[in-house]
C-alpha cells in the first residue's frame, strides 16, 4: 500500500522542482501532479474509502473528479464519503450521477436506493429498488427491501425479505436488529424479544440491539433485564428505559423504581433519570 503513495510524493517532489527550475506555473504542477496521482492513486483512494475524516475524504474525491471527471471510480468515492460523512442530500445526488453513468451497474443502483432512505425519500428508492432485475439478488437489495416493505405495514413480505438477507451475510446482527424493531413496531413483542436476543447473539455488543430487546421485555410487562453483556453505564440506560417502558403501560411505581435503580447505578449523575423522575414526581404531587 505505501508503494504508489511513495512513487506519487517523489513524482510530486520531481515535478515541483521542475516547476522552480523552468518558471512553470503552480497550477500547471498541480494538474501533473493529478495526473500522476491518478495512475498511481488507486491504493490512496482505497485509504480514504476506509480510514480517517470522512469529509476529508469527502474533498479528495472532489478535487479528483474536477480534475478527471467522468471516472466512475472517482464518483463511486466522493458519493460512498458522503454517505460515510452523514451528508445524506449530496450522497443522494452523487450517487444518481453514479447511476446515469454508461458503466453503473446494478450495484450503484442499489446504493443509490439506500442514500434516497438515507435522505428519507422512500417513494424515490422503492421506484429504484424497482428497476433492478429480480435476478440481481444481494444481502443490501434485500435489506431495502425489506425496509420498504414494513414502511408499507406489508410484514408478510417484509419477513420473507429479512429472512433473505439474513442468509445471504455472514454478518446478520444489523439486518436481525431491524427485523426486531420491525416486528416491535407491529405490536409482536415476543417476537420482536426472540429477534434481540438472536442480535446479540452475533454481536454482543450492539446497543441499539440491547435498548429494543428491553423495550420488547418492557411492553410485555417484564421489567427485569435479561442476562447479557454490558457496562455499568450501558446497565444504568437499561434500567432507564426500562422504567419509561413501564410508566408507558401504567405500572409507575414500578417505573419510578427503576429509574431510582438507573440514576444510583450510573458511574456519573444521570442527567436524562434524574429529570425523568423529578418530572414524573410533580406531576404525580400536582
Amino acid at each position: 500500500m505505501r508503494h504508489p503513495i511513495l512513487v506519487t510524493l517523489c513524482a510530486a517532489g520531481v515535478l515541483a522542482l521542475s516547476a522552480c527550475e523552468k518558471g512553470i506555473d503552480k497550477d500547471a504542477v498541480d494538474r501533473e501532479f493529478a495526473g500522476v496521482n491518478a495512475i498511481d492513486g488507486s491504493g490512496l483512494n482505497d485509504v480514504m474509502l476506509s480510514a480517517g475524516d470522512p469529509n476529508e475524504a469527502v474533498a479528495y474525491f472532489q478535487r479528483a473528479d474536477k480534475i478527471e471527471p467522468g471516472r466512475i471510480d472517482l464518483m463511486r468515492g466522493l458519493a460512498k464519503s458522503l454517505v460515510r460523512a452523514k451528508r445524506n442530500q449530496e450522497a443522494s445526488i452523487a450517487w444518481a450521477r453514479v447511476v446515469d453513468h454508461d458503466e453503473a451497474t446494478d450495484d450503484d443502483r442499489v446504493a443509490l436506493a439506500d442514500a434516497l432512505i438515507r435522505n428519507n425519500d422512500w417513494d424515490k428508492a422503492e421506484q429504484v429498488l424497482d428497476s433492478i432485475p429480480p435476478t440481481y439478488e444481494t444481502y443490501q437489495r434485500y435489506r431495502l427491501e425489506a425496509m420498504i416493505a414494513d414502511g408499507h405495514k406489508e410484514w408478510k413480505k417484509a419477513d420473507s425479505f429479512y429472512e433473505i438477507a439474513v442468509g445471504l451475510t455472514t454478518k446478520p446482527a444489523s439486518v436481525l436488529n431491524n427485523w426486531g424493531y420491525s416486528k416491535l413496531s407491529r405490536g409482536d413483542y415476543a417476537g420482536a424479544e426472540k429477534m434481540f436476543f438472536e442480535t446479540l447473539r452475533h454481536d454482543p455488543s450492539l446497543f441499539t440491539a440491547k435498548n429494543n430487546l428491553v423495550l420488547a421485555r418492557g411492553a410485555q410487562g417484564n421489567y427485569t433485564l435479561p442476562v447479557m453483556q454490558m457496562t455499568q453505564v450501558e446497565r444504568a440506560e437499561l434500567l432507564h428505559t426500562l422504567g419509561l417502558a413501564a410508566i408507558k403501560r401504567g405500572d409507575v411505581e414500578i417505573g419510578k423504581g427503576l429509574l431510582r435503580d438507573a440514576i444510583e447505578t450510573h458511574p456519573q449523575h444521570f442527567e436524562a433519570a434524574a429529570r425523568s423522575l423529578a418530572a414524573l414526581e410533580t406531576s404525580v404531587a400536582n
